[in-house]
């Protein structure tokens, strides 16, 4: 259970830290390649011709993302927590 807790934890410290790096590198020439993303968007809706309900799922993920998460994964690995 601590070890899931804490490989949660790197993974979502990968994710934020990914995106600020994203942010920061996107107007900087010859980073702003960290910054390129691509998306995936799902919008699932029911008609019930008197009520309509649509639900809108997006996510984003960027280089520095995937970076920042396999930089986290190694360090997970490296720590010697039993």
């Amino acid at each position: 259970m601590k070890k899931t807790l804490l490989l949660c934890f790197y993974i979502l410290s990968g994710i934020i830290l990914g995106a600020m790096i994203a942010q920061l590198c996107a107007g900087v020439r010859g980073l702003s390649w960290l910054a390129y993303s691509q998306g995936v968007r799902l919008t699932p809706a029911m008609d019930l011709s008197v009520v309509r309900l649509t639900l809108d799922f997006y996510m984003g993920i960027s280089v520095a993302q995937i970076l920042t998460i396999g930089l986290a994964i190694f360090l997970y690995n490296r720590s010697h927590i039993r």
